[in-house]
Formats: structure tokens, sequence, C-alpha cells
């Protein structure tokens, strides 16, 4: 098929090289020179593993290609994949003008289009979005009616940063939200996911867009639920809590999917903050009390102090942070915890150092570089060049995420340093050669 992916940022970059690379003819778009300019020299502009390989052969076989041309990017293609950012706006309600702007533009390219084309929606909306806002918009600059001149689809994405790639090819499920069963447009979107193996549902519009919702309430409940039982087994003489939620998760019957249900620390990144954010806002304005989904934020906040506090109690500091990205095999700096407490311990005194392999200070830009503006101003002067030059000038380690190069900093570190542990990066905190702690264990 002929596809346009309209913004590039990392769900529509990955959309984007996955499609042309199952053997779709793929065009995308982006007001961004930054992001456009290393897409047609065959590079990915984010960091993703095996993305980078997908854009390389798309582009030297002639089926990914990028523009700026709304014409383009309309006319020479049959189906649209809205992949634009909703960032929380003060309110905590979810910021739509990127995903307004998109229909005006694609709107006025369908009035002078004769075939029918198919508008998909993957950017987190709240329910009712595209129903009462998004076709609107679309209907009065074509001039065509949904079902007719053009379809609108919502179709949620289930991408993990790191593993986004692998989760485009084998997804937990699909699922196609329509104004209309069986739809035109839904027939052409069920086309385009030829080839991926998933269980397929078509549902109601706004049970779509629902969907992603609950998925990311849910994903962020259990991070909150793993961290809270991890600090009451602490504080209770459980030597493990890794142990406990081990044996918890064993019931797959009931207790559902392990993958978040770990003890650590906080969440974040471009998900599930603003997620969370959406509904408690929405819940506000409709005067439904939820009480555990309001709690998400407050309880995230809590990890984050737990981990302040811990640095604090050792009472050194010169403090090294390896990680700085919210999750390791990303570059995503949003809402990423650890920068607060860095800023927190600056803001006392404290000497900082930062290491985090995949992130290039010079090439930060977009809605990554603004939050580390806004957030850590001064963050670029506290980098260090390699994981012994911090653990060189460091007397307190703290391990913010994951990355493989720091699973044997335990075993390399001196005798009179504190280690930090925020992510479990050792199954065997015996071996540490000097003091070590962990977050919830």
């Amino acid at each position: 098929m002929k596809v346009s992916v309209l913004g590039l940022g990392y769900v529509g970059c990955v959309s984007a090289a996955c499609l042309s690379n199952m053997g779709h003819t793929v065009i995308g778009l982006d007001v961004d020179p930054r992001k456009l300019e290393p897409l047609r020299n065959g590079r990915s502009p984010i960091v993703e593993p095996g993305l980078g390989e997908l854009v390389q052969k798309g582009v030297a076989e002639g089926r990914l290609s990028v523009t700026e041309d709304y014409t383009k990017a309309v006319g020479e293609t049959e189906i649209s994949l809205v992949c634009v950012g909703t960032p929380s706006t003060e309110s905590g309600n979810p910021n739509l003008d990127y995903t307004r702007r998109v229909c005006a533009q694609v709107g006025d390219e369908l009035k002078r289009k004769s075939a029918f084309h198919t508008m998909v929606f993957r950017s987190t909306i709240p329910p009712g979005t595209v129903e009462t806002e998004l076709v609107p918009i679309l209907e009065r600059e074509s001039g065509k009616r949904e079902g007719e001149g053009f379809g609108a689809l919502f179709n949620p994405e289930f991408l993990r940063e790191a593993s986004a790639v692998q989760d485009f090819y084998h997804p937990p499920k699909i699922v196609i939200g329509e104004r209309t069963p069986g739809s035109k447009g839904g027939d052409e979107l069920v086309r385009l996911c030829e080839g991926i193996e998933a269980p397929l549902v078509r549902t109601e519009l706004r049970v779509a867009e629902m969907v992603k919702y609950a998925d990311n309430c849910f994903h962020a409940l259990k991070v909150c639920f793993g961290n809270e039982i991890g600090n009451l087994a602490k504080a209770m003489g459980v030597s493990d809590s890794h142990k406990v939620m081990e044996i918890f998760c064993l019931d797959r019957q009931l207790n559902l999917s392990p993958y978040y249900l770990k003890p650590g620390f906080a969440f974040g990144g471009s998900c599930l903050p603003k997620d969370v954010r959406a509904m408690v806002r929405k819940a506000g304005e409709l005067g439904v009390k939820s009480p555990v989904i309001e709690s998400l934020m407050p309880s995230n906040q809590v990890q984050v102090n737990r981990a302040i506090q811990l640095i604090r109690d050792t009472g050194k500091k010169k403090v090294g942070v390896l990680g700085m990205s919210f999750k390791s095999g990303t570059d995503d700096l949003r809402e990423s915890p650890i920068i607060q407490v860095v800023g927190t311990l600056i803001g006392k005194g404290y000497e900082l150092c930062i290491y985090d392999r995949n992130i290039s200070w010079e090439e930060l830009f977009g809605s990554n570089l603004g939050f580390l503006k806004h957030e850590l101003p001064y963050a670029q002067r506290l980098k260090a060049e390699t994981v012994d030059d911090l653990m060189a000038r460091s007397d307190v380690l703290v391990v913010a995420n994951g990355a493989e190069e720091f699973r044997d900093v335990p075993t390399r570190m001196r005798p009179d340093q504190v280690l930090i542990d925020l992510v479990r990066i050792t199954d065997d905190p015996g071996k540490a050669r000097g003091t070590y702690v962990g977050i919830s264990w």
C-alpha cells in the first residue's frame, strides 16, 4: 500500500520504518528539519534498537522517503497514520493543537483529491476526540463527509521505547476503532496490517480511544504497586522484595502480566505521566471519584523522594548518576524521574556528575531538549565521559536505569563508596565491594 506517516517522533519513526520493511511505500511527514535530514540520509533521528537498520534499508530500497509537503504526503498515498504528540498542558489535559493542525492541513488537501482516503489516528487522545473534534475539522476543510470521501479511525499503538520494533511486529493486540462497523476505512487498515499476527478487534471509536488510557493507567498502577510492596517489605524486615513479587507473579490467571510488577524507581517517559494526568483531570471535570488513579502520581513522587532521601542518608556530597533517560535503551529524557533527583540534590549543595551513553547532549532537539532545558538547564556541565570517569569522581553511585554496561559497577566500586540501586542492577548485592543499598530491597 501507499502510506503517509504524519509526525516522525518515536511512534511515527518506528511505524514508518517497520511498514516500509513490510513492503509498503511510505512517505513520512514532519515540520522539523532536524528529523527529516537524518531520515533522508538513511539514519534514524532517535535511539531505538533495530530502527537504524530498518530506516537505512527502507531509504536505500526506495520504499521510505520524507517530506514537509502535505500535498505530496496526502495526494500520493491512500492511507495516513497520524502520530503527532499530545503532551500535557499545565492543567493536565492533553494538548491536541498538533492533531487539530494536521486535520486542517489534511482536510485542505482532501478537497482536491478524488480518491477515498483513510485517516488513522495513533496519537493518544481522550475518548470522543475523533468523533467530536477531529472529524468535524476534516469535514469542514475538505467539504466531504466521513465514510464517503474519507474514513476516520483510531488505532492505538502499544510500543514500548527500547523494544518498539519488536512490539510493532508482535503487538499484544490490534485495535481498530471506527464510526461504522465494517467501514471501508477499517477494511483498508486491516489490509495494511496483514502479516502482523495478533488478536484483531474492530470496535467503536470511543472504546478504542479509551483502551490506550486503560492500558497506560494500569501500567502506571503496576509500577507503583510493585514499589509500595517493596517499600513495605523492606520496612518489615523482608530481605528480598523481588522474591515476594516473583512468587506473586506466578499467578498468571488473576495477576496478569509481571512486566511492570517489580519494585524499583519511579515511572517516567512520554506516556504514563501525561495519560494518568489526563484521566485524573477528566474524572475531576465529570465529578467521578477515582482515588486509585488519582493516587498514582503522588505515589510515584514518593519513590522519587525516597531516592533523594537514600542519597542524603549516606552523608556524602559527591554523587555520580548512571543513566539519565527514563529507562535503558532510549535517549528519551521526557519526565525522567532521575532529572528531578539531580535538580533537587544540586539545589542542596551536592556535587553531581552524570553518564548516559545514549544521550548526545549537542544533538538533542524537540520536546526532549525542551524538557531538559526547563528542568535541568545546566545538565551538560555535569557530564562524565565514561563510567570509569564518573566512578573516580563520586563517593555515591546512583544506578538510575538498567543499561548493560552498569551491571558490573557493584563489583568495581571502591570499598568506601555507596551504591544506591534504583533498578536492581544486580541479583547478588553481596558481591558489591562497597556499601550496597537497594531502593526497596
